[in-house]
């Protein structure tokens, strides 16, 4: 499977210190092995899945995309529940 970042994905990620890139990556790992594994969303976010797990006792969800033959996932956005699917949807 191809994993690929948006660029807010990308600026996202600069700003984590190494143990939560470390709590990140092992959930990337985790949505990549099982693509069904995150939440289906409904209404303007429609494809888009969310992923929960928890980084530095904080829980934090990940939000991606899959093509429709499963061979991509983009990783668009992680964080906090607040405020995270208003910046979703921008």
């Amino acid at each position: 499977m191809i994993i690929l970042q948006s660029s807010n994905f990308r600026k996202l990620v600069k700003k984590l210190h190494k143990n939560e890139k470390a709590a990140l990556d092992d959930a990337v790992k985790q949505v990549a092995k099982n693509p069904s594994l995150g939440e289906l969303k409904k209404g303007d976010l429609n494809a888009v899945r969310v992923y929960k797990f928890t980084m530095i006792k904080q829980l934090t969800l990940l939000a991606y995309t899959i093509s429709f033959d499963e061979t991509e996932m983009v990783l668009l956005a992680f964080g906090s529940h607040e405020n995270f699917y208003r910046d979703l949807k921008k």
